[in-house]
């Protein structure tokens, strides 16, 4: 079952996710006469978390309860603020260029996986993670040329360094959806004396404006999703349909990049990893998000992340 975090009367809370509800975990809890700890977010209830084996009981007693048991406890969705599932990772990492697809459109060209190796950057947190339903703002700094990215977002549920690729997936807590938000065209100081590196740290601080990582609306538990290579991805600006794709599109799966990131980073219990972004974008067609904006980040067996655009 799909765990969410939402905030209802100014009280923070974690719950169960479906599309039209939240069912709060506490009260799940009462009806299975276990005692759950809320206070350190979702991790805990997570694969590999220390309040897992709860969740599970928790879990078996819900399908055997009645809808008219349930229904009491839900709360409609639009009477919470969903928040994003995990607050304040200490690494947010994403992939650029894990596409084939996606790197043509731009005009360059995808190499074998044997070839190459994934190309990793990071993201404030605590400035960029934005909660479902919150607006990402276009800076008044370079407005013209603001893009949308969906991607899976990988959530780490217990410290790993140097896992293999076959073992990698063990340490994967679940999975939500990201939407890497990006300035194409930032050029801070025009007028500026061109180095040789100028166009990267362009591209890099253009990832880095306020709101650029809108986060949610869910974490899918790891082993409730089968195969994170075999899920659809769609992505809609004001309902018409500009990403439709699967990650198993990916140049470097889940599993690589565990691996391959964690050969000289060792990951923690509530990291999140970002896995590249599939062809569609808007810099393909010249078309960027304005004032008005509404997206709608879907993936299949995860959910659909809503944000406007202000």
């Amino acid at each position: 079952m799909r765990l969410c975090r939402y905030q209802l009367d100014n009280q923070i809370a974690c719950g169960f996710y479906t599309e039209d509800s939240v069912l709060p975990l506490s009260a799940a809890a009462d009806l299975a006469g276990v005692e759950i700890d809320e206070s350190e977010g979702l991790i805990p209830f997570l694969p590999g978390g220390a309040q897992r084996e709860t969740i599970l009981v928790i879990e078996r007693q819900l399908k055997q309860s009645m809808d008219e048991e349930l229904f009491p406890m839900s709360i409609i969705l639009e009477d919470v603020q969903l928040l994003v599932p995990v607050p304040e990772p200490s690494k947010l990492l994403l992939l650029a260029g894990n596409y084939s697809k996606h790197i043509e459109e731009g005009g360059g060209k995808a190499e074998e996986r044997q070839k190459t190796f994934p190309y990793v950057f990071m993201k404030p947190p605590l400035t960029t993670l934005t909660h479902p339903g919150q607006p990402v703002k276009i800076p008044a700094v370079s407005p013209d040329h603001i893009d949308w990215e969906l991607e899976l977002g990988i959530v780490i549920g217990k410290s790993c360094k140097g896992v293999s690729e076959a073992e990698a997936l063990d340490y994967v807590a679940g999975y939500t959806v990201i939407n890497d938000i990006s300035d194409r065209k930032f050029r801070p100081n025009p007028e500026r004396t061109q180095r040789e590196k100028d166009g990267f740290f362009d591209w890099l601080h253009g990832k880095w404006h306020d709101t650029f990582c809108p986060m949610g609306p869910c974490v899918t538990p790891a082993c409730d999703i089968e195969d994170p290579q075999q899920l659809k991805m769609k992505l809609s600006v004001n309902g018409e349909v500009e990403q439709d794709s699967s990650t198993a599109e990916m140049i470097f799966p889940v599993a690589a990049i565990v691996e391959f990131i964690s050969s000289f980073v060792q990951l923690e219990p509530g990291d999140v990893i970002s896995t590249g972004t599939p062809s569609g974008v808007g810099a393909s067609k010249n078309k960027f998000l304005k004032d008005g904006d509404e997206m709608q980040a879907e993936i299949e067996g995860i959910g659909v992340l809503q944000n406007p655009v202000v």
